[in-house]
């Protein structure tokens, strides 16, 4: 019972240590905070400067399915180092899973690019027919 009450000790310090940090930061900065507000203290700021117009942005959900896109393919980088750093130990099983995992990535890919996913052109509405008149110019 000693030895355990012995290695939890340095946890138990440390706990103590951080907590007195977060309630010197709080304190001093309550003491030596700004007590007065006005409409500028209230407004956000980006570098010192007032930030003027909407925040609001719109954006394509295009970029987000791209962004998702990249990192689900980024990650499959991850896992083929880590089989290329374990490739002999791993032997033809490991090959064969690479391979499996590789092979259903570039469908979902394949997939992805049949649906339009990642077309970034314009984009046309479905179901509204433009009635451009067209004049033919007699020569």
């Amino acid at each position: 019972m000693n030895d355990a009450v012995t290695s939890l000790w340095p946890f138990v310090v440390y706990f103590i240590a951080v907590l007195l940090l977060v309630a010197t930061m709080l304190g001093l900065s309550f003491v030596l905070g700004q007590r007065r507000a006005n409409k500028a203290t209230n407004m956000p700021f980006e570098s010192g400067i007032l930030s003027v117009g909407s925040p609001q942005i719109h954006m394509a959900v295009e970029f987000y399915l791209v962004a998702i896109f990249f990192v689900i393919f980024d990650l499959e980088t991850v896992f083929i180092f880590a089989w290329a750093v374990a490739f002999f130990e791993l032997g033809w099983e490991g090959f064969a899973a690479i391979f499996l995992f590789v092979t259903i990535l570039g469908v979902a890919l394949v997939y992805e690019l049949s649906t339009g996913a990642l077309d970034w052109g314009l984009k046309t509405r479905t179901g509204k027919h433009q009635n451009t008149p067209h004049s033919e110019v007699e020569a």
